[in-house]
């Protein structure tokens, strides 16, 4: 961007600025003839034609096949939001209902819902928001008792004397000593390992070749994933998804159907707010610099939410890349500061 910033002068970030904001207002390829009759502009079309092809030689614009007009890069958005955007803090009224929605609700998850949602109602995007992580509790024991139809009975012991009863289904009979042999070593093999971990050594055991393992080792790993995952899966709150079929530039069935899916599966969203736990404030990304193909002419902004000064989820929306990033990114911030102190009181 540092580059950017020296080859750019006032006038192209002026003609940049007022090409995106136009863009995002009304979703049509602009122009130099529309941006030659914005108000307060005392510049020849002549001279705007010549700093958009410029602009378009530096990447931050490009012309559309279908149109005369340009749009916004990634690269024009990202520089847009660097440099030239002014934010504009949300109305009294928002702020308000935003407070009251969330304070008047009762217990963690009932706030969290209603920050997912308010925030999706605000900017007609997508709402989401991580649930709070909590700390690791660590593998102490594990024990199976045969039920019937194929069903166990799981008994899970972390070291802080927390007893996980469930029920899991098999793909196959297991004897009473077939189970025993598979508690066994499991004990011995994550024994006071903290269950993110014991997640991540199963995950690689089965992706391990199976010549590698005995039928019981395959039997035990494959009754621990069952039985550890469901008390470490991290999961999200997502409101409004729907909303993003309004936009012309995502209705693309193919890629409505690839955003549907990872919302469903929703690991790359968790990925994507796990990279801004750490964030000082607002982070963005747009476009594939989310790294996950699924969000290509997507942006997501986040802000973590914290509890004592300790940041224990994010919170943000996800929508087209030509979004109201002056409106949607105090907004973002405000509702991250909101939840928190819900969460506190």
């Amino acid at each position: 961007m540092s580059e950017l910033n020296k080859e750019l002068n006032d006038r192209s970030r002026q003609l940049l600025k007022l090409l995106i904001e136009r863009y995002i207002s009304d979703g049509q390829p602009v122009g130099s003839a529309a941006l030659s009759r914005e108000k307060g502009l005392d510049v020849s079309s002549a001279t705007i034609r010549n700093v958009m092809s410029e602009l378009e030689e530096l990447g931050l614009i490009h012309s559309p096949h279908t149109s005369a007009g340009r749009v916004p890069t990634n690269l024009g958005y990202r520089f847009f939001v660097d440099s030239l955007l002014t934010v504009k803090l949300p109305e009294h009224k928002q702020l308000s209902e935003l407070r009251v929605n969330v304070e008047k609700q009762r217990g963690s998850s009932q706030i969290i819902t209603s920050a997912s949602q308010l925030l999706s109602g605000i900017t007609h995007l997508a709402g989401v928001v991580s649930l709070p992580k909590r700390k690791s509790a660590s593998f102490r024991q594990i024990e199976f008792m045969p039920l019937s139809k194929r069903k166990v009975l799981v008994i899970l012991v972390t070291n802080d004397d927390e007893v996980h009863n469930r029920v899991i289904q098999t793909s196959k009979d297991l004897t009473t000593s077939e189970l025993q042999r598979a508690s066994n070593y499991l004990n011995t093999l994550f024994a006071g390992q903290s269950l993110r971990q014991v997640l991540s050594i199963i995950t690689r055991e089965m992706s391990e070749t199976r010549e590698q393992m005995n039928q019981m080792m395959i039997d035990a790993i494959s009754l621990a994933r069952q039985s550890v995952s469901a008390e470490e899966t991290e999961d999200i709150v997502l409101s409004g998804a729907t909303n993003l079929m309004d936009f012309q530039e995502l209705a693309d069935v193919d890629h409505l159907r690839d955003l549907f899916e990872a919302f469903s599966q929703k690991q790359d969203i968790m990925h994507l707010l796990d990279r801004s736990m750490n964030a000082d404030g607002v982070q963005i990304f747009i476009g594939d610099e989310s790294g996950y193909k699924a969000f290509d002419g997507c942006s997501l902004v986040t802000a973590p939410y914290t509890v004592d000064n300790q940041t224990i989820g994010v919170l943000g929306v996800i929508g087209p890349t030509r979004m109201s990033y002056d409106k949607v990114i105090p907004l973002v911030d405000v509702t991250a500061k909101v939840l928190g102190e819900a969460l506190k009181s």
